[in-house]
């Protein structure tokens, strides 16, 4: 099926590593013209020439740390200095560090996980919001997490995440009637691929045992009914699919938990 993504105009946050490298990687298939948004610009700039080799309309790095004031609404200008306009949004930029809820008290952590998954998500929204509007059309994906309904080490982290599911929904509310389709994709656990899925910013650089042990992690794929683990290419699938028009144009306000069954929201 085609899905009408060919020299779409998509701005992917956080998309210099693991799951973000795996929707660029997703939009470059369908040829579309990705906008890289990202804090690590040595990462970004060889996600970049993967994009390109896999077939994108064209690339381009936006390196930001949309936890500043006016990043969002700056790197959304820069995407339409570049193309025009912006058909599809991808909210990815993430942050977290696993911690049990009454252990995790380390207040400027906590500000961090806001700023960093809800305020810019907010900002860029907003940002995109606009020119969509004038246009008639667009998607916004959300990247949330399974952790939005409740998991262990997660308390903090998957509050923020929650309140994603609630900003997407509410986009979806008030601006359906401007052609403006809002979901979700909720991620079960993604181990990056290799170590050239990672930059040096990342979550995982410090290697994947500081996020989860070889135990946690087994303990994690028994509980999956289809007892795999989710890759960033189950996820870009599920990120190319929702930002097509012709094949969801009915789709807004949905929530997709990507885990092979681990969370069923």
């Amino acid at each position: 099926m085609d899905l009408g993504l060919r020299a779409a105009r998509v701005l992917v946050t956080g998309g210099a590593s693991n799951i973000g490298r795996g929707i660029v990687h997703g939009f470059a298939g369908e040829g579309a013209r990705i906008a890289i948004c990202d804090i690590d610009g040595e990462q970004a700039n060889r996600v970049r020439a993967e994009a390109l080799e896999r077939g994108a309309d064209a690339a381009e790095v936006v390196r930001a740390d949309l936890t500043h004031e006016g990043a969002g609404r700056r790197v959304v200008d820069r995407v339409i200095e570049l193309w025009g306009g912006l058909d599809a949004l991808v909210n990815n930029a993430g942050w977290s560090v696993p911690g049990f809820i009454a252990e995790d008290t380390d207040r400027a952590r906590w500000q961090r996980l806001v700023e960093v998954n809800l305020f810019a998500t907010i900002e860029c929204t907003q940002a995109a919001i606009a020119v969509m509007r004038e246009a008639g059309r667009g998607s916004i994906v959300f990247i949330s997490s399974d952790a939005a309904f409740g998991e262990i080490r997660q308390g903090v982290y998957g509050a923020t995440k929650a309140a994603v599911v609630a900003l997407a929904r509410t986009v979806a509310k008030e601006h359906g009637r401007h052609g403006i389709r809002s979901n979700v994709v909720c991620p079960g656990l993604v181990i990056p691929e290799s170590d050239d899925a990672i930059g040096a910013t990342s979550l995982w650089a410090g290697g994947r045992d500081a996020v989860f042990t070889e135990e946690q992690i087994e303990s994690v794929r028994k509980q999956i009914p289809l007892r795999r683990l989710t890759t960033a290419r189950d996820v870009a699938a599920a990120v190319v699919w929702l930002s097509s028009e012709p094949a969801a144009r009915q789709m807004t306000g949905q929530v997709f938990s990507v885990s092979g069954g681990y969370c069923m929201p």
